[in-house]
């Protein structure tokens, strides 16, 4: 059972949302703004948030920058926005799925399955990793190195802060430097066999990572154009 924070202006949206995690099993906390939303985040632990993005107060588009601050937890939006603009930008700001309203409960229920499964496997490695020595299993492009078992990025020993998608994106080009991965590939790799995401969600996540590199003067992701992404060779 997970706690999932749900926060959403809309009353109705709620009560179906939080009908159908409930009968998943799942243990839901309610806000119906941002503001009681990040209340309920500091006051509480929680292992995924749904996040609407108008609301008063304080949208989700800056509740979910404040979660990232503080949390690596999935992060998933529900809203009945449906402009290519705020998908994009709630993505590049940590969020790992974009739903649009009005959806099927079966269809969240099963993306939030699919996230909670990722990122538990991520916890069980990083506690793994704490209680015992590490393996030596560690991909590195120049001065980028991945530790797998303990799920850390670092450049030049300064910690690399990254979601869950953004990792394993990187750790399959890391693993393949030089070899093109398709969009569909790199889903694969990142989310799981059988899992839907659109190509734009996959442009946003390594636009995202593409910066965080940026920022400490490394470029080495490169578009395919008519193909999909690569990994430079060293």
């Amino acid at each position: 059972m997970a706690h999932i924070l749900l926060v959403d202006d809309d009353g109705h949206i709620r009560e179906i949302v939080h009908y159908a995690l409930a009968q998943a099993g799942h243990r839901v906390t309610e806000a119906k703004d941002g503001a009681l939303g990040w209340k309920a985040f500091q006051a509480d632990e929680f292992d995924l948030a749904i996040l609407d993005i108008v609301m008063p107060e304080q949208d989700g588009l800056a509740l979910c920058t404040s979660i990232r601050q503080k949390s690596t937890l999935p992060i998933l939006f529900l809203s009945s926005r449906d402009e290519e603009l705020d998908r994009v930008l709630g993505l590049e700001l940590g969020a790992d799925d974009y739903i649009t309203k009005p959806f099927s409960p079966r269809e969240l229920v099963a993306r939030v399955k699919a996230a909670l499964r990722r990122y538990q496997e991520i916890r069980e490695l990083r506690q793994a990793a704490a209680r015992e020595p590490a393996p030596n299993e560690l991909l590195s492009y120049g001065p980028l190195t991945l530790d797998i078992a303990r799920h850390r990025a670092s450049i030049r020993e300064q910690e690399l802060t990254l979601t869950v998608t953004e990792f394993d994106l990187l750790r399959a080009l890391l693993a393949r430097p030089g070899r093109v991965f398709s969009r569909a590939a790199l889903v694969e790799q990142a989310y799981g066999d059988g899992h839907h995401v659109s190509d734009r969600t996959v442009d946003s996540h390594l636009r995202r990572v593409r910066q965080k590199l940026q920022a400490f003067g490394l470029d080495p992701i490169e578009t395919v154009y008519g193909m999909g992404y690569r990994l430079k060779d060293a």
